[in-house]
């Protein structure tokens, strides 16, 4: 099965990637997390397993409450950054809110976006995808399309 993941142009070099689909239910939190300290302590990015374990985990979680489906992570490393993806066939695009003070939910995307270096959303046929861009090793935005 093809998945309609974005491709970014990062600089060259040896890369690693790692795959996973999981249902849309709670657990998928903590076996996304799994997945991130488990390939980039592989890779040698254990300098951005903490910060992209967060990304990721703020992005699973969005899928499980707002789009209900299952959903595929792709991640992508050289060991001195980390590319990652989320691809889901739910309706809506996340969108950065600005919670008040006293909100006890609504700052995921302003995590994902402190954290990173870069992120969006792409839009696909069958859903959307969800990126970021984490560490050292590009000079500007990438270039993210839809395949």
């Amino acid at each position: 099965m093809t998945l309609p993941f974005a491709t970014v142009a990062l600089d060259p070099g040896p890369t690693r990637t790692a795959e996973c689909l999981l249902p849309a239910v709670g657990s998928s939190v903590r076996g996304a997390r799994a997945l991130v300290h488990r390939e980039l302590a592989r890779w040698g990015a254990d300098a951005l397993v903490d910060d992209c374990a967060v990304i990721v985990s703020e992005l699973v979680t969005n899928v499980v409450r707002h789009a209900g489906t299952a959903f595929a992570l792709r991640l992508c490393s050289n060991g001195r950054w980390v590319y990652g993806e989320i691809f889901d066939t739910g309706d809506g695009v996340p969108r950065q809110r600005d919670p008040g003070p006293d909100a006890t939910d609504g700052r995921g995307l302003m995590i994902v976006s402190t954290l990173s270096d870069d992120w969006g959303v792409a839009s696909s046929l069958r859903g959307k995808i969800v990126w970021f861009i984490l560490g050292t090793g590009f000079d500007s935005r990438p270039q993210v399309a839809a395949v």
